[in-house]
């Protein structure tokens, strides 16, 4: 028999999570494009919040069957000196008609009937991940030396603390025990009894009558010495200890924070990290960010201050390299970290160091890495950019591209991180 189950909560404000799901559906892309120039718009402090999402009246309209006048009619409309009959009237130029609706209305028809609702955070972040993929999503150790345990139920056993013992499962296997012990008692018993009701019956002699009541005392005070409850019978809740199936990633942020890089330059930065982030925060239960900025020299610094800290000097890049090597290999060596890199730059940097650069990442931090993405903040091709394309070709697991303005965010991100045949 094939079972149908609808389900008809409501989604807040009597509406139903059906029907919303169907109208998600249904207009899937156009959502997806809504969020895309969310993504492009919106503030990093906002960037993981539900948003406003408007359709265009033209893709929510349905056809619909009206009631024509019928017949031939000929009307006479007063003050009309421009037509007679046959001609053709041209629609009103510009969009303009009658009703309610044309009031504040665009040129390209879109105004205040367009449909407006909202969807939540959880439903952006979905829209907004549809269709990527993690490069490289083979994980290092589903099952890691984590101080977090969890306890999992084993059946019973015989022996365990008070506080575990189960009652019912005791009582259960104490009365399999006492119909296993006293069956043969019990056949005996009621065959001795059939033979005292027959003897009775028959009138035999006292002293036989008095042997059969004997049998059947023994047989019965043997069935009462069967214990109730033996301390064989109690059963005990087991629970074993497992280690918690974890994963954990970190990814590294490096950004250069030299003269050059001005703050929409750095705005651009930020946005391509945080995006990262919650990237990375989907596929890994924990996830760790460790925040380098540089400039000359580069330091290990928190959030705020790898965003907000203005400094001004020349560009040493291979700094900030060799010291995310020097943490990889003193905290996150481990088999459980999954490593990610993130590199933001305007490609400026001191010439003889752009060398030194390409040799760090090809020998000592990408073996060590899962993915490696850098992006430049600038369109100028300099001689990082020349160097650091040597070693995408060389590497598959690392990746590069250009972001000039906020409308390139999403998708150069899409194109880092797009599915491919063995993710998919």
């Amino acid at each position: 028999m094939l079972h149908q189950v609808i389900d008809r909560r409501l989604s807040g404000k009597n509406k139903s999570i059906g029907n919303r799901e169907r109208f998600l559906r249904r207009y899937k892309e156009q959502i997806k494009e809504a969020v895309r120039k969310a993504v492009g718009d919106r503030s990093i402090r906002d960037i993981e919040e539900g948003a406003d999402i408007t359709l265009p009246k033209r893709d929510v309209s349905e056809p619909t069957f009206g009631h024509a006048p019928g017949g031939s009619r000929e009307l006479v409309h007063p003050g009309n000196e421009e037509y007679v009959r046959g001609d053709r009237i041209q629609r009103p130029q510009g969009g303009g008609g009658g009703g309610s609706g044309g009031q504040g209305a665009s040129q390209d028809g879109q105004g205040e009937d367009d449909f407006v609702f909202r969807i939540s955070r959880e439903e952006f972040m979905n829209y907004f991940f549809d269709d990527l993929a993690l490069p490289r999503m083979i994980r290092t150790q589903l099952l890691a030396d984590v101080p977090e345990w969890k306890y999992r139920r084993a059946g019973y056993v015989s022996e365990g603390s008070p506080s575990a013992l189960h009652i019912v499962r005791s009582m259960r296997t104490g009365l399999a025990r006492r119909i296993a012990m006293g069956g043969d008692s019990r056949l005996e018993l009621r065959r001795a009894i059939r033979l005292l009701d027959e003897a009775e019956k028959r009138g035999d002699p006292e002293k036989d009558l008095a042997v059969l009541r004997e049998v059947v005392a023994e047989l019965r005070a043997k069935l009462k010495r069967v214990p109730w409850l033996d301390p064989f019978d109690l059963r005990y809740r087991n629970r074993v200890r497992e280690p918690m199936p974890t994963s954990k990633a970190v990814m590294f942020c490096l950004m250069d924070v030299s003269g050059s890089m001005d703050e929409s330059r750095k705005d651009l930065a930020k946005r391509f990290f945080i995006l990262l982030y919650l990237f990375l925060s989907r596929h890994y239960e924990k996830t760790e960010v460790v925040f380098i900025r540089h400039h000359t020299q580069a330091a290990e610094v928190t959030e705020d201050e790898f965003f907000h800290a203005t400094e001004s000097g020349g560009t040493v890049v291979s700094s900030a390299l060799t010291m995310m090597n020097d943490i990889i290999r003193a905290r996150y060596m481990g088999s459980e970290w999954n490593i990610y890199g993130a590199q933001a730059s305007d490609g400026d940097n001191w010439q003889q160091d752009s060398s030194k650069c390409r040799e760090l990442l090809d020998n000592k931090i990408l073996p060590l890495v899962r993915y490696y993405a850098y992006v430049q903040v600038a369109d100028e091709d300099q001689n990082l950019w020349e160097e650091y394309t040597r070693v995408r070709d060389a590497n598959p697991h690392f990746a590069m591209q250009k972001i000039v303005t906020p409308a390139q965010i999403f998708p150069v991100f899409r194109d880092l991180f797009k599915k491919t045949p063995q993710a998919a």
